[in-house]
């Protein structure tokens, strides 16, 4: 993958490349950057700069067989690690090599695609991943041995956050005692996720969310979008090239998140004194708690994405609101005077609490009715 390819990010690849070419490459590095930021573009275009030996900062002019061998992600020394669930086909215990076609075939189509990308892809949207410890296992078998172009060998672990505890404590005794000529990138969009004593051992590389007119650039010259409409949609992305990509394609019309939305909020408006539309909203909740937890999740930030709109109206700062609603009959204007500085807050507590129960496995229905209640009594509050 060419430099050239990653859109943006300017600074981090001129850091990136001048390092490397000093000679400076520290052993463990964590990129840290929000969906279609681009740090699993970006961790791939360096490690091909680093074991190709590629002499300019467009990642070319080295070793030509290496670069070709990026092409296909097959390079012998590149490593990945990401997290994965059991599936038709592996029934038990999985591991990353289990699916590395699959990796690279989702990486060849997007690479700045997101972790929901990733499930939808391998077909368990319903499951949860992780990072276990046979991965981490992996990882020592795999870098215990000599590398095969007498360079570095390069692990690159996406979304390092989702390891489990017994992997995390693996990985962290390789980072205190790495082999030599060793370069571990971790990829995640949470720091925080991330465990204290791992982050201790890395470079931090902050990635920012990716301007308008870049995405805008992208999209009319990649993808001929008409200028007009490549605008709109950058606007909309809000710094994300893989949500551009999807409202470019229309995507989010396998999961209607803006109807369950809005049938969800007109249900809690009519329950306030109104026992029947209760049941409404049981029914609602019964419909997505069917769904994965990942397309739980999803939606649930959705919803907070709804309500930072609407308060945004309600505040009066028109620029800042970049939602077009299409629900007949639903305008995001008349819905923001019930979202103020009384309830915002409690309604944005209410959203993350049930995405963490949810992440944690609780009974969605349950989840979701408890949510539903108190959001009848949450708009209301004036």
């Amino acid at each position: 993958m060419q430099f050239s390819d990653i859109l943006g990010q300017e600074y981090i690849k001129n850091h990136l490349t001048t390092s490397a070419l000093l000679g400076r490459i520290p052993h463990a590095q964590l990129f840290i950057g929000p969906e279609g930021s681009g740090a699993l573009a970006m961790a791939i275009a360096y490690s091909q700069f680093v074991l190709c030996n590629n002499l300019d900062n467009e990642n070319s002019g080295g070793n030509d067989s290496c670069n070709l061998k990026f092409k296909s992600l097959s390079h012998p020394d590149l490593h990945f690690v990401y997290p994965n669930v059991t599936n038709e086909d592996v029934k038990t215990k999985p591991k990353s090599l289990d699916f590395i076609g699959d990796w690279r075939e989702f990486i060849s189509l997007n690479p700045y695609g997101s972790l929901f990308d990733w499930y939808t892809h391998l077909g368990v949207q319903n499951k949860q991943g992780e990072i276990r410890v046979d991965d981490a296992q992996d990882i020592l078998k795999s870098l215990a041995l000599k590398s095969y172009e007498g360079g570095y060998k390069i692990m690159i672990v996406w979304m390092a956050d989702k390891m489990n505890i017994a992997a995390s404590n693996k990985l962290l005794k390789l980072l205190e005692e790495p082999p030599e000529k060793t370069l571990f990138i971790l990829i995640s969009e949470n720091e925080e996720d991330i465990i204290q004593t791992i982050r201790s051992r890395c470079q931090v590389m902050h990635f920012g969310a990716l301007p308008e007119n870049i995405i805008a650039e992208a999209l009319v010259s990649r993808l001929n979008v008409a200028v007009k409409t490549a605008t709109i949609i950058a606007h909309q992305a809000q710094g994300n090239y893989n949500k551009a990509l999807h409202l470019l394609h229309e995507d989010s019309e396998d999961f209607p998140f803006e109807k369950w939305f809005v049938d969800w909020v007109r249900a809690a408006f009519r329950a306030k004194g109104n026992a029947t539309a209760i049941l409404d909203l049981i029914s609602w909740s019964e419909e997505i708690s069917g769904l994965g937890r990942e397309a739980q999740k999803k939606f649930l930030n959705y919803c907070i994405d709804m309500f930072r709109q609407a308060l945004l109206l309600n505040y009066q700062t028109e620029k800042l609101v970049y939602i077009e609603t299409k629900v007949d009959k639903f305008k995001l204007e008349n819905f923001a005077p019930f979202v103020n500085g009384n309830n915002i807050n409690a309604i944005f507590s209410e959203l993350s609490d049930a995405i963490y129960h949810i992440e944690r496995n609780g009974n969605a229905k349950i989840i979701l009715t408890d949510l539903s209640i108190k959001l009848t009594r949450l708009i209301h509050k004036k």
